[in-house]
């Protein structure tokens, strides 16, 4: 049962900087992206930042330039990288991934920015 574990979330002052940590409990070089995800306050989930496996990555419109996903293969763990936070990127952080299979989702993790 492969599982995704997320951490680093927790209350910053808007413009600040914080990162968050998604290990598996499988190789994440076996799955076909990895990605985050956020679901703000009475809101839908919305895709934050993707990862393929051959590297291309993608962004929301809403955290270019602000926002960093990344991946470490030999710690089986993808990183999210967020700075100048702004309140609207209040949300539970959810970490992604798929392989052959099917999809996998973590349990998230809060991140509050406060202005």
């Amino acid at each position: 049962q492969v599982q995704l574990v997320e951490s680093g979330g927790g209350l910053v002052q808007a413009g600040g900087s914080l990162s968050l940590s998604c290990v598996a409990t499988t190789s994440i070089s076996s799955f076909d992206w990895s990605a985050w995800y956020r679901q703000p306050p009475g809101k839908q989930r919305e895709l934050v930042a993707i990862i393929a496996r051959g590297g291309a990555i993608t962004y929301a419109d809403s955290v270019k330039g602000r926002f960093t996903i990344s991946r470490d293969n030999d710690r089986n763990t993808v990183y999210l990288h967020m700075s100048r936070l702004e309140p609207e990127d209040t949300a539970v952080y959810h970490c992604a991934a798929r392989d052959v299979l099917r999809e996998y989702s973590g349990q998230g993790t809060q991140v509050t920015v406060s202005s």
